[in-house]
């Protein structure tokens, strides 16, 4: 039963139900609906004061008059209840239904959402920041991400162009191409982030039966020629040509990328075995071979010389890629998979709280070149291919040779952000790139390792290298402590507190910077030995002349 405090209240509540029975003579009168309406009527009120009870012993007109709901009592509860829900932050029982409503789309995108294989991202916000041109693909987009957009649309063309040589060349119907991706597609669409948008089914495989036979094509067309797979020699796309470096830069984008399984299937169909697995990451390898941030040749004793360390001289980067994402994926395991990385030591992760949340204030590894120089450090070159293997020994800081070129910035930054946003992947890269931005802090920083050979570029200035570092983690969070240097920049960092070290190579870097210093240095000490010994035999012979 519902209790009313205000006869008067109750007056005109029932007139007002009267005047509704009139002007709506088709509106069911039962017990239920009058209890609904009156709670609702209720509940747009403001609260009535209720009466202590020993004032309503005493008042008997104060007492409420009560309004029973016989018919149906579960739906007299519900409205006690919805009076209940009258809450100051709410709107009433519609406002909780709202709350209701989003839960279940919550556990609906939940549901729908498969992150375990999620591996082709979108690039995070905070790491976007104005570098759109080298996040977004300007010539050609692959998969959904930049389907359609205007800037990419005119290679469609070729991409159809390509899609009708390998027809043409294999014989093959492409319902046989539609079919077996087709049986891919869910797996294919589980590897996008949030669900692809404005691609049914049939628009979803098409797309990846398009992009993966362009793709292939011009893996192939690198590796074998061109003109092997019935290309013209003077083709504006197939073809080695200026613009293939800008292609390979789109390529290697985190957000233009094929799921690798999809191009397996795809170049399995044309070699007639459907399952085959690797063989497209090593045409990818090939293809992407001049994005390479090292192009360090390896001499018979250089080989030999990393044997006597304990890496394998000759290596297959590609033994272990049958289950590698995409071509980003596979790129970034053939820079890394060139022999063993040191890992942080137990006691540096118990000392530093190896728990601690990633902090953009604490991403300081090492000093800069010129203040390591000060400090007594030399940075030598370290004759190696990997670029990323740097080493420490005797206050020399050795750091293999790193080649930057136009597309240096966009091929570190997607790796970056594969790596911050992919759940199993490590940051060898990242920690890398945040090294060599803490030792670049000026031009004259770079001037200095381009002097000893450990950077080569091909841009305007060592200005531009300087920024190029300076820019690339300006928003990227990680722990220095799972840096695979983490090790190598305490030892540095340890060998700079001591100041005889620094004593010393101040001294060395005033009198010994070069020849000319050097003899003035041994021609002032030979003065003064020369002067000690004048004053020396002066004195002598004031106070034992030679007759005595």
């Amino acid at each position: 039963m519902v209790a009313v405090y205000n006869k008067e209240l109750l007056s005109w509540y029932l007139i007002t139900l009267k005047l509704r029975d009139t002007l709506q003579p088709n509106l069911p009168k039962t017990s239920t609906s009058t209890a609904a309406s009156a709670a609702d009527l209720l509940l747009d009120q403001q609260p009535l004061p209720v009466l202590p009870r020993h004032q309503q012993e005493q008042d008997p007109s104060s007492r409420p008059l009560e309004v029973e709901v016989r018919n149906n009592e579960p739906d007299a509860k519900i409205v006690e209840e919805a009076r209940s829900d009258k809450t100051p932050g709410g709107t009433g029982p519609e406002w909780v239904v709202s709350i209701r409503d989003r839960l279940d789309q919550a556990r609906q995108d939940d549901a729908a959402c498969p992150w375990a294989k999620l591996s082709i991202y979108r690039i995070p916000h905070y790491l976007k920041d104005g570098e759109d041109k080298a996040y977004n693909p300007q010539i050609v987009s692959l998969g959904p991400y930049h389907h359609g957009k205007r800037r990419v649309r005119s290679m469609d063309r070729h991409k159809w162009r390509s899609l009708h040589r390998v027809l043409r060349r294999t014989r093959h119907d492409i319902t046989l191409y539609l079919g077996s991706v087709k049986e891919l597609e869910e797996k294919a669409r589980a590897c996008y982030e949030g669900q692809v948008p404005n691609l049914s089914s049939n628009e979803f495989v098409e797309m990846m039966v398009l992009d993966g036979c362009f793709i292939l094509e011009l893996f192939r067309g690198v590796v074998e020629g061109f003109k092997e797979l019935g290309y013209p020699r003077n083709d504006p796309i197939f073809s080695m040509r200026g613009l293939m470096h800008s292609i390979q830069r789109d390529m290697i984008m985190l957000e233009n990328q094929i799921p690798m399984f999809i191009l397996d299937r795809l170049l399995g169909i044309q070699l007639g075995d459907p399952d085959q697995k690797g063989l497209v990451a090593k045409l990818a390898l090939r293809f992407f071979d001049p994005l390479m941030p090292t192009d360090e040749p390896l001499s018979k004793s250089d080989r030999s010389r990393l044997e006597s360390l304990g890496f394998s001289a000759k290596f297959d980067p590609l033994s272990d890629y049958e289950s590698g994402l995409h071509c980003l994926d596979v790129f970034r395991r053939s820079l890394l998979s060139s022999g063993p990385k040191p890992v942080p030591k137990n006691w540096i992760r118990r000392w530093s709280n190896t728990h601690r949340v990633a902090d953009k204030r604490r991403q300081q590894l090492i000093h800069c070149v010129m203040e390591l120089r000060e400090a007594g450090i030399k940075v030598r070159k370290w004759k190696t291919d990997r670029f990323w293997d740097i080493k420490f020994k005797n206050g020399v800081l050795y750091i293999p040779r790193l080649l930057i070129h136009d597309g240096t910035r966009s091929l570190f930054l997607n790796l970056i952000a594969f790596e911050q946003s992919h759940f199993d992947c490590s940051n060898e890269i990242t920690s890398y790139v945040v090294f060599m931005d803490n030792l670049i802090n000026s031009p004259e920083d770079v001037a200095h390792l381009h002097y000893y050979g450990i950077i080569e570029h091909w841009l305007g200035s060592d200005g531009e290298v300087a920024d190029l570092f300076n820019r690339l983690c300006q928003e990227v969070v990680f722990d220095i402590n799972d840096s695979y240097l983490s090790t190598l920049s305490v030892e540095v960092n340890r060998y700079c507190d001591h100041k005889w070290n620094a004593w010393r190579a101040s001294l060395k870097h005033t009198y010994f910077s070069n020849p000319w210093a050097i003899i003035s240095v041994i021609a002032a000490v030979v003065l003064l030995l020369l002067t000690l010994a004048q004053t020396f035999y002066g004195v002598y012979g004031y106070y034992r002349p030679a007759g005595s």
